[in-house]
């Protein structure tokens, strides 16, 4: 997946500011977004955080090496008596100690807490990098969404535009008869409003694509006053099969960070029960020490050598601590089982909502197809009709009325078809461009 998002934000790089008067295309459109995207970069880098964590030393499993030194000047009154009769009384002596030591250890035995945290630790990468995927899957569907409604909000035009030819044939027409003395001023404004009002519209849905457009922008991270421009249609595929969708549902990136989540949990408990265990620490290193003093009975004294040890530490009683750590730890695990299950429900009953309602617009696309044809047919009829005076101006009304209707439902089936195919795929965690 990680060789698949470099691919995708590659193919990115040759876009700029140029380039904004250009047909924007999807898969120009996926590129941008998953290359500027913030929360791309974030969840890249909780990635690159998990990788650095990642490391056998910070399981605890590398040596332990250690130096210190220090060195103390002190000035001294001695007072000492010594059995063999002597007294030795002096005020400000000085004395000098000296401290040096390096020292190194490496932990031998802990339960196999070191294993599990090294375990633990991986997984933890693991999960990020499914909450990346899953991030990129989120950011394609809402892109592929906001530029399928640009299209929809288009295609809204183009209806009308048709809508609009008709209107201007129509009151062409009534203007030629009123020339004749056929029609009267009534129809001649009637037919300018109807006319005025579609171009109201068309404006209208001029602002909805304008700010489409600025939110698209919004999700590629581009200025939102870019120039955009967009020519594409909406085509959606017939072909998904909803068992195809649902044995898919093991490879959603949630579903799968959930699955990381349990064995994160289960680690965690081990981690916790080797609490529990002896543990044992060889030591080894070289020690210097000097101390020298001005008066007393040792002037001198000075030890350096290596030194070699074994540590083992026993828990024996702490209140029952660690054990109580372990079974909530235990109960983690449960919760986390339990955390998968309830998304797995969710995401099963919402693919198949997603796909009853994919269907279901699948099913209706021929007839409104069909009606789309039919209306525009029966428009065309209407006019000339209209033009023959075997039509009045409600007939065409109605049939203008009747072509609107079919060809915005006609836009929103294929809208609606496209939508829900986007969901499906991404909840079985396929998007592609």
């Amino acid at each position: 997946m990680k060789q698949q998002i470099i691919c995708l934000m590659i193919f990115a790089g040759s876009f700029c500011t140029s380039h904004a008067q250009d047909t924007l295309r999807l898969e120009d459109a996926i590129n941008i977004a998953l290359k500027n995207s913030l929360d791309i970069q974030i969840a890249n880098n909780r990635i690159k955080a998990a990788s650095i964590y990642n490391n056998y030393g910070y399981a605890g499993g590398w040596p332990l090496v250690t130096g210190g030194f220090s060195n103390t000047e002190q000035i001294n009154t001695v007072n000492q008596k010594l059995n063999s009769g002597t007294d030795i009384n002096r005020n400000g002596t000085s004395a000098n100690i000296i401290n040096a030591n390096i020292t190194g250890s490496i932990l031998l035995y802990n339960g196999g807490k070191i294993v599990a945290t090294k375990k633990r630790l991986a997984q933890l990468e693991l999960q990020s990098k499914e909450q990346l995927n899953a991030q990129v899957q989120n950011i394609m569907a809402s892109v592929m969404l906001a530029y399928y409604d640009i299209v929809r909000q288009q295609d809204y035009i183009k209806t009308i535009d048709r809508s609009i030819d008709a209107s201007s044939q129509q009151l062409e027409i009534v203007k030629l008869r009123q020339k004749v003395g056929l029609a009267n001023n009534a129809d001649v404004f009637q037919a300018q409003i109807d006319l005025n009002v579609l171009q109201q519209s068309k404006l209208a849905q001029q602002l909805v694509v304008q700010q489409s457009g600025a939110e698209l922008m919004r999700l590629l991270t581009l200025n939102p006053d870019s120039a955009i421009h967009i020519r594409d249609t909406i085509i959606p595929d017939p072909s998904i099969v909803l068992d195809s969708i649902l044995n898919s549902l093991h490879k959603n990136a949630d579903i799968r960070a959930a699955q990381n989540q349990i064995n994160i949990s289960e680690l965690v408990v081990k981690e916790t029960a080797a609490q529990r265990y002896p543990s044992i620490r060889a030591t080894t290193g070289y020690v210097f020490s000097r101390n020298q003093a001005g008066a007393g009975n040792i002037l001198l004294n000075q030890n350096y050598g290596p030194t070699v040890g074994l540590a083992l530490t026993v828990p024996i009683f702490n209140g029952g601590i660690y054990k109580r750590q372990q079974r909530v730890a235990q109960l983690d695990v449960e919760n986390a089982k339990l955390e998968k299950e309830i998304l797995w429900r969710d995401y099963a009953a919402q693919v198949v909502k997603q796909f009853q309602a994919y269907s279901n617009t699948i099913n209706q696309l021929d007839t409104a197809k069909s009606n789309y044809v039919l209306s525009g047919k029966l428009l065309d009829l209407t006019l000339l009709r209209f033009q023959l005076k075997q039509a009045t101006n409600v007939e065409v009304k109605n049939a203008q009325q009747s072509f609107e209707e079919s060809g915005f439902r006609l836009v929103n089936l294929n809208y609606a078809a496209k939508a829900a195919e986007i969901e499906l795929r991404r909840l079985a965690n396929n998007l592609s461009l």
